[in-house]
């Protein structure tokens, strides 16, 4: 019943990278997007004192049951978009689970091999798509690619709630971003198949 294929009832993921990164507006969209689904959800931030350029990090998790704890040791997945966030979180991944990293800004990825490492180059595909701030959307739309805990219609709703109403008008390019995301990883898997 549990083969990798089916979406399990419970996903705890940490998403760590420096301030600046859209580390947390990521954990909390996709927070509001279980929340839309009827999920149950827990979203905590942590973030050093010098929030923009010190490190940050989210523990988001959707569930279909009630949570019993909000603070967690070990996680099912990990989006690390910087090195000292794969040094810190990278042991912490479930064996069997899932780290997914921004390639463009981490030099020396896990080298486990129980658990899935995949690299996206995030930060370059923002930079094509001439906005750097969606490079936080496209690791979403990779991230749900591989493990699909939410639709992407509910991170557009959630989108609505996270982003103040005078950048309403980024949710296309935030959809954009997701699909871009989705397209690497399948990208990927091609190649690698």
């Amino acid at each position: 019943m549990n083969n990798q294929h089916d979406c399990k009832q419970l996903e705890e993921l940490i998403v760590a990278g420096f301030g600046g990164q859209g580390v947390l507006s990521l954990g909390m969209t996709l927070a509001y997007a279980g929340m839309v689904e009827g999920k149950e959800i827990s979203w905590m931030p942590s973030y050093g004192p010098e929030m923009r350029g010190g490190t940050a990090n989210c523990i988001t998790i959707i569930s279909d049951n009630k949570i019993s704890s909000p603070i967690i040791a070990n996680f099912d997945s990990a989006i690390v978009l910087n090195q000292p966030s794969m040094d810190k979180f990278a042991p912490r991944v479930k064996p069997g689970g899932l780290l997914l990293y921004e390639s463009g800004n981490i030099f020396k990825p896990s080298t486990r091999t129980d658990i899935e490492i995949i690299g996206i180059p995030a930060s370059t595909e923002a930079l094509l798509m001439k906005n750097a701030k969606i490079m936080n959307m496209i690791i979403l739309g990779a991230y749900l690619e591989l493990k699909p805990v939410v639709k992407n219609e509910s991170i557009l709703e959630a989108l609505k709630k996270v982003l103040p109403e005078k950048y309403h008008h980024l949710l296309p390019i935030n959809l954009q971003a997701l699909e871009k995301g989705e397209a690497l990883v399948k990208e990927l898997k091609m190649v690698n198949a």
